[in-house]
């Protein structure tokens, strides 16, 4: 599954730009002519990122992005024509993550976006497949060619993450920060838990096997 990017600009020309580039670069793109069309989509759509323009009718950019933060937590990228100091600070106090002022190059806008996703740990493919097994996480699940498991929301993402970087060992603080966000104030034996819960579940997968490497994390591993 593709990663969804909404884009709400009320210049079609403009969205009509970003889309080729998003589309070029393998985005899912969701167009909104104003605030008030982009809050139904976000309201009713998976959406991983909002490109959001100031300068808009009904909701302005502004409102939007204080709205999408009352109950989303995605990155937010604010583009405009507006270039001053004060417009940005508006900006970034409503919740923007980051800004771009028009005329933008499109090679830059799509840096920004992986880098705004990659800190917010939003990959984008759901599905990450090692040897027969596949890791589904958009249906939260893990099959073969003969089984299906359902897993918990965490264990699947953390299952995940192991299995994205095949081989790679990931230290419990990485664990913590991918799966539970840099926030988290639990401790750090939350990890050990879900790693034992995986390791049960995973007898039905004799191919995969999580290893701990002492003193410093977990791996998984093809067998």
């Amino acid at each position: 599954m593709k990663t969804t990017i909404l884009v709400a600009d009320d210049d079609e020309h403009i969205r009509k730009l970003i889309r080729i580039y998003l589309e070029n670069s393998h985005f899912t793109v969701i167009e909104a002519a104003d605030g008030k069309e982009a809050l139904e989509h976000l309201s009713t759509k998976q959406i991983d990122l909002a490109i959001i323009d100031v300068m808009m009718p009904h909701i302005n950019g502004i409102e939007l992005t204080e709205e999408i933060r009352s109950f989303l937590s995605i990155p937010i990228l604010m583009v405009t024509a507006r270039g001053e100091s004060k417009d940005k600070v508006k900006g970034f106090n409503a919740g923007t993550d980051d800004y771009l002022v028009k005329p933008f190059d499109p090679v830059e806008l799509i840096l920004r976006i992986k880098a705004l996703l990659k800190r917010y740990n939003v990959v984008s493919e759901k599905i990450v497949k090692v040897g027969t097994v596949t890791i589904d996480l958009e249906r939260l699940i893990i099959e073969s060619p003969d089984k299906e498991l359902a897993l918990k929301k965490k264990e699947c993402e953390l299952l995940f993450v192991l299995a994205s970087s095949l081989g790679k060992i990931f230290t419990r603080t990485q664990l913590i920060e991918k799966i539970w966000g840099i926030d988290y104030e639990g401790d750090e034996r939350t990890v050990d838990v879900h790693i034992k819960r995986l390791r049960e579940q995973l007898t039905s997968f004799p191919d995969l096997s999580i290893t701990t490497v002492r003193g410093l994390g977990y791996r998984l591993e093809e067998v």
